[in-house]
């Protein structure tokens, strides 16, 4: 039986002083938990985990409304459905995903998804795809709701659209970075810059974006993969997720000399660096692609020079969720997990208790946790 309260991590301010677990921006608050409406569902959190994502609301980098009840990445079981929703269960296990798409707007009828016009709209202003916001603090004061999902709560009203179902059998530890970390950093790889057999790529910024990227690279036939990041650990993992060389930011350009010639076809710059962007494009041989995957504070400016553009063919791409159907793309990485060829259990750094959010955001920002995941219920 579905309780009356759960307990939310609610944002109130942003632009709190580091260390966090100090200044301790989220609070954790027990509030009513929502009755979905028409094209909603009721899902019960089972893991959620952390995300830079997160950060950049809580740092201010991200503008969002406030109060906010955070969280977009996760995993859980569905307990209520609305009236219109006939394809789905009580019981069903799903990924959430932080992107729902109408289906209607020029974007998803173009067939992307990743794009829509009205899921960009609703997740800007907190509100859900077909309605205002559900989420309320006891006293009946509103709560934005984060990216559609808000998944740091023990129970999400969410659109039908910001679910993907699943088998039953995939563990909830798996199954909650497939909505944002796969989608984003595989699909940065296979969709937006279609890697070909063959071809060489870098991956900048070995997070679990960063290496999912490397993870995608590595099932293409014959490429050769380069990662790079500042800390040793990183690099390690990186070889250990399918990477055949690494090294630091510093040691790159020495890395694609010695095993991709004059530059890489693909770049991913998944560290949300203006200055990262501008040393990937330098990298690249004619005709490259840098795929733009992190996400800049809004005041950094690029300054690169404009002819290598039409000059050398080069090409600059942004890659929102990858690019992403999570409909079709989901199940298909899922499969791959499934065949061992995407081995996401080595980005899952520790379980902790929801409370702990506070101390893990100081370790994010450190590169000590790739993917923390978090428990939301205690049996």
């Amino acid at each position: 039986m579905t309780p009356a309260t759960m307990l939310s991590t609610i944002l109130r301010d942003a632009g709190s002083a580091r260390p966090y677990a100090d200044s301790r921006p989220l609070t954790f608050e027990q509030i009513p938990v929502p009755v979905p409406r028409a094209g909603e569902v009721l899902v019960r959190i089972e893991r959620a985990s952390l995300c830079h994502s997160d950060l950049s609301v809580i740092d201010g980098s991200r503008v969002r409304p406030l109060p906010m009840a955070l969280g977009h990445e996760a995993a859980g079981t569905v307990t209520a459905i609305g009236d219109g929703v006939d394809d789905l269960a009580v019981g069903d296990r799903v990924v959430l995903v932080f992107v729902p798409s109408c289906g209607d707007c020029r974007a998803c009828l173009a067939g992307r998804p990743a794009l829509c016009h009205r899921g960009a709209e609703v997740n800007g202003t907190g509100d859900l795809l077909h309605g205002p916001a559900v989420l309320a603090s006891s006293a009946g004061e509103r709560i934005n709701h984060h990216l559609g999902v808000s998944a740091f709560s023990q129970y999400a009203v969410v659109a039908r659209e910001s679910v993907v179902a699943i088998d039953q059998d995939v563990p909830f530890d798996v199954a909650a970075m497939f909505g944002c970390a796969a989608l984003t950093g595989i699909g940065a790889v296979l969709n937006t810059g279609a890697l070909a057999p063959g071809q060489s790529l870098i991956v900048f910024g070995l997070g679990a974006v960063g290496l999912m990227a490397v993870m995608a690279a590595a099932q293409v036939a014959g490429t050769t993969v380069i990662a790079i990041d500042p800390l040793p650990e990183k690099q390690a993992l990186a070889l250990r997720c399918g990477a055949h060389h690494a090294g630091t930011p510093e040691h790159a350009a020495d890395l694609v000399r010695e095993y991709a010639g004059d530059g890489v076809d693909l770049a991913i710059e998944a560290v949300g660096s203006a200055r990262v962007m501008e040393a990937s494009l330098a990298l690249l041989t004619r005709g490259g692609a840098l795929v733009s995957v992190g996400l800049p504070h809004p005041e950094q400016t690029l300054t690169t020079p404009a002819l290598q553009f039409a000059g050398m063919g080069r090409r600059l791409l942004g890659s929102y969720m990858g690019d992403s159907v999570p409909s079709r793309d989901i199940p298909a990485y899922l499969q791959l997990w499934r065949d061992g060829r995407l081995p996401v259990e080595l980005l899952h750094t520790d379980t902790r208790p929801l409370t702990d959010l506070n101390e893990s955001l100081d370790a994010l920002v450190a590169g000590d946790v790739v993917r923390r995941l978090f428990v939301l219920h205690v049996e």
